[in-house]
């Protein structure tokens, strides 16, 4: 599996892989207008030179924001989602304070494997979630002892 940047050609793919997985999937035109962006980064997990799974991030200052981590049905469970997430903390931890992201509780393997990297619950975004309506988890991975020095 390699990971690289999403090229502009590779945004109907990540639109499919978006409604595969969520029940709210950003639109093509969402991800167009959010990859234009200087503040975003999109990465895409490839095996065999077909995408897989993708990760965004959007950074301001030095605040990393994860958006979405999505990965084909039929490719999960092999550690995909996992390689996401850790090539963001690496590529990542020199430059930001913290990364951030909201997930559903029931969402238990997404909630086991970012407490897996050292995310913390920073607290709850109440029915955040749609279809069916859930609160958010905020969980935060703090980098360079950023969380002791608040």
């Amino acid at each position: 599996m390699i990971i690289e940047i999403l090229k502009e050609t590779e945004i109907p793919t990540i639109a499919e892989l978006e409604k595969a997985s969520f029940s709210k999937p950003w639109s093509e035109h969402s991800i167009k207008s959010s990859f234009e962006s200087v503040s975003c980064k999109f990465f895409t997990a490839k095996e065999n030179g077909r995408i897989v799974g993708y990760i965004g991030l959007s950074v301001a200052a030095d605040e990393g924001y994860i958006l979405n981590v999505a990965v084909f049905p039929e490719q999960r469970g092999k550690g995909i989602g996992k390689a996401l997430v850790k090539f963001l903390l690496e590529k990542y931890n020199n430059e930001l304070s913290f990364l951030t992201l909201e997930v559903r509780p029931s969402n238990t393997a997404a909630v086991r494997l970012y407490n897996s990297f050292g995310f913390e619950k920073a607290g709850e975004r109440k029915n955040y979630y749609s279809h069916p309506t859930e609160n958010a988890l905020l969980l935060t991975k703090y980098f360079n002892s950023v969380k002791e020095n608040c």
